[in-house]
């Protein structure tokens, strides 16, 4: 097990899933430090993001049942990263 901590990037999630549910499933890989669920206008959007300190738990948790979920579970991505437009043109057509 690493000391070293990690930001997970959970995905698939039942809009009811809560905070508690979330850090309970994962706590059996050890000591969870913080969780988030991504909310728009007080639902949730289905994702979130887990900070752990065992990386073993992004494997053994990928793909496993949650709420009645299949989630998915990866290395979370830095916001503005490469892999995520920093910005998003939408044109319309005038008349």
């Amino acid at each position: 097990m690493s000391t070293k901590e990690g930001k997970l990037f959970v995905g698939g999630l039942n809009v009811n899933t809560d905070k508690q549910v979330l850090e309970d499933h994962f706590s059996s890989f050890g000591p969870v430090s913080e969780v988030v669920i991504v909310k728009e206008t007080q639902r949730s959007r289905g994702f979130g993001f887990i900070t752990i300190t065992n990386p073993d738990a992004m494997r053994a948790m990928n793909r496993e049942s949650l709420d009645g979920h299949l989630i998915r579970v990866d290395h979370a991505a830095k916001a503005g990263g490469q892999d995520q437009p920093s910005a998003i043109i939408i044109r319309t057509a005038m008349s």
